[in-house]
């Protein structure tokens, strides 16, 4: 699988009327997202005087949709129009949304309405999620998937940039609940701009399987994705590298990672924010070179890097000292090298699994990822915490470095190391797949 690299597409993505209108979509979903990222909290604390938590629930509830995603993910691949489930996800989570300022109005918000709408947005959150992965590989030629990931996730790097600050200035101005409105807006947006997007959708995964043949149930067709994860030579080995990073960089987590730069370095709210900010313009240049690391490296050496670039940088947070300018130096740069690293992996890993999942199992293939790598994120938080109690802040973070890094022990022994080009990926894969044709 090594020397040839894919031939650069043909025509600019930007110059893709449909493929732009989806960016500009997303984009601004993305940016409403990090704005109700601050406001729901921001409700559940100063208007509803919640505690500690009650607002880690708030949190907890966002990701919970996802352990039923291997589920919904069997039910999205039988449907034939995956475009129409993201319109409707996206309306979903507009028009829930939107109940929170009218609630507010009449002075009805209560904190059990923040949780439905916290689960309600996070299921349709899944349900996009699910449907996207056979949309993506319809508007995307495949010459151009990392160069599209890299656009898209440019994207999602400027929202973490630019959304914090939008937010806080519609909270300020309007108060958390009416600010919600942005976002429920940005989902609008999205839904329009996608609804303008034709694309030739493939048949529903059942027609795939030949008419003659019964339709499995819910339960067995969600395991028959698991199983395929399982058996895949490539998609195990990223599943277990994808799921141990989540688990051990949610063990460290933005809220233990900020508690240690307050108590342990002894910084101002104003420095941390600094140093945070400084992560995202890491994850910005990360995104926009992970196309030419890619070209150089190769997919799956790009994926490697970005396996231990993510993580690592935390053990170089824990071990700061020093003076003031140093300390948050240290944190600052830790900030940029891991934001950094985590596109770099995301693009070529998105990538990667567009190159090698065949249509008809790709939904069932993104619900059982989702259930399991994201899955991981709350019971990595818990254990984060226990740690931090049990040993103390520096020590946990140090874990947490270590054990993220070493999830490129997935990697080393798949097929991932010797995958350059995404044009060679699928063949290779598909060789060690006896047990199922080809559905190219």
């Amino acid at each position: 699988m090594n020397g040839r690299q894919d031939s650069p597409p043909a025509i600019s993505l930007w110059r893709d009327r449909r493929f732009s209108r989806f960016w500009a979509g997303q984009s601004a979903s993305q940016v409403g997202d990090r704005i109700s990222e601050l406001a729901l909290p921001l409700i559940a604390v100063g208007a509803l005087n919640a505690s500690a938590g009650q607002v880690a629930w708030l949190t907890a509830l966002i990701w919970t949709p996802n352990l039923l995603a291997i589920l919904l993910g069997a039910w999205v691949d039988q449907q034939p129009r995956k475009r129409r489930l993201m319109i409707l996800a996206d309306l979903l989570r507009a028009a829930v949304l939107l109940s929170l300022p009218a609630a507010y109005v009449f002075g009805a918000v209560t904190l059990t309405h923040l949780y439905a709408v916290a689960i309600l947005t996070g299921s349709a959150g899944v349900l996009f999620n699910t449907a996207y992965p056979p949309f993506f590989v319809r508007l995307v030629p495949r010459a151009s998937y990392v160069d599209a990931n890299s656009k898209l996730s440019a994207g999602r790097s400027v929202s973490q940039v630019a959304g914090p600050a939008i937010g806080g200035v519609l909270v300020q101005a309007l108060t958390a609940p009416v600010a919600i409105v942005a976002d429920a807006l940005s989902f609008l947006a999205s839904a329009l701009l996608i609804g303008r997007i034709r694309v030739d959708e493939a048949p529903a995964a059942t027609a795939a399987d030949g008419p003659a043949a019964a339709a499995p149930s819910l339960v067995r067709r969600a395991g028959e994705g698991l199983a395929f994860v399982v058996r895949h030579p490539v998609l195990r080995a990223t599943l277990g590298c994808a799921a141990t990073i989540n688990f051990f960089t949610f063990v460290a987590g933005s809220g233990l990672v900020v508690l240690f730069a307050s108590r342990s370095l002894g910084l101002s709210a104003g420095v941390i924010g600094a140093a945070m900010g400084l992560g995202a313009t890491g994850a910005l240049l990360g995104a926009v070179t992970a196309p030419t690391l890619s070209r150089r490296l190769g997919v799956g050496r790009s994926v490697m890097a970005g396996a231990v670039l993510f993580p690592a940088p935390i053990a170089i947070a824990a071990a700061a000292d020093g003076p003031l300018w140093l300390r948050a130096g240290v944190l600052a740069a830790a900030e940029f090298f891991s934001g950094f690293g985590v596109m770099l992996f995301d693009v070529n890993l998105n990538s990667l699994q567009a190159a090698v999942i065949p249509d008809r199992m790709r939904s069932r293939v993104a619900g059982a990822y989702s259930t399991v790598n994201y899955g991981v994120r709350p019971v990595g938080a818990v254990v984060g915490g226990v740690l931090a109690t049990l040993v103390g802040l520096r020590p946990t973070l140090l874990v947490a470095a270590v054990g993220g890094a070493l999830s490129v022990l997935w990697l080393l022994p798949s097929p991932i190391p010797r995958i350059h080009a995404l044009a060679l990926a699928s063949p290779a894969v598909d060789a060690d797949e006896a047990d199922r044709p080809v559905p190219r």
